[in-house]
């Protein structure tokens, strides 16, 4: 994968959705997944970030996308389920799913957080990228190709101190991955993958070590060939695998 080069089609007539997708390596992957040929699926919760991200694809000329906002942390069943039938009505078909959206309370020790903190993260962090994908699974099912990634984090990776809530929901998201590739194992179209990006500049970063020198640290365009590998049919095959950057 390290020198892997997609092909300009790579996407070509595909749907995928990207969650978290109004900035940082959520709106890096959609401009790209767009720019090989990809019908984008914009979702995240501030309206107007999507669709700075979805006048950014139409300006380049590529396949015109559609946003879908949801509150992650407040959706249900029946919410995910609704998402997962207007893609149907609209398009007809899903080939992809993202999850990159996130949240992060702030880092501190485990004794000050708090059970509402915990449940922020574990809702948007885990629960909701599950009962998504849960929703969209007929679609994918129904798909010729079809990949689930899963955004993991160094620190769900390798667990630290001072990470709290949101390492163990990433750690939990990629024990999620490795439980569904093998419940999935009937069906060789279908793989669902994490992948740990590792430091990069972002809205998050900046949030996280704020005294660092952002502009030192790879630029999200510089993942996207891993991305694009595991969207892709070249990973056809691949699948309960957790990729780091």
């Amino acid at each position: 994968m390290k020198n892997y080069l997609p092909a300009q089609d790579l996407l070509k007539d595909r749907v995928i959705l990207v969650t978290g997708a109004g900035q940082g390596l959520g709106r890096t992957a959609a401009l790209a997944f767009a720019a090989h040929g990809a019908t984008v699926i914009l979702h995240g919760r501030k309206v107007e970030k999507l669709e700075a991200v979805y006048d950014e694809i139409e300006a380049a000329g590529l396949p015109e996308a559609a946003i879908f906002p949801l509150d992650l942390f407040s959706a249900e069943d029946k919410d995910f389920d609704a998402l997962a039938t207007g893609i149907r009505r609209q398009f007809a078909r899903l080939d992809g799913i993202l999850h990159n959206a996130s949240h992060l309370d702030g880092l501190r020790s485990l004794e000050e957080h708090s059970l509402a903190q915990w449940q922020v993260s574990l809702r948007v962090n885990l629960m909701a990228p599950f009962a998504l994908t849960r929703a969209c699974l007929p679609l994918l099912k129904a798909s010729p190709d079809a990949s689930v990634i899963m955004t993991s984090e160094t620190h769900g990776h390798t667990p630290a101190a001072y990470w709290g809530s949101f390492a163990v929901s990433k750690s939990a998201g990629e024990t999620l991955v490795k439980m569904w590739a093998q419940e999935l194992e009937l069906y060789p179209t279908l793989r669902i993958n994490g992948i740990v990006p590792g430091p990069v500049q972002s809205p998050q970063r900046v949030r996280t070590h704020p005294g660092e020198l952002i502009e030192a640290m790879p630029l999200p365009e510089s993942l996207m060939m891993q991305y694009l590998y595991l969207m892709g049919s070249d990973s056809r095959g691949v699948s309960g695998q957790i990729v780091e950057c």
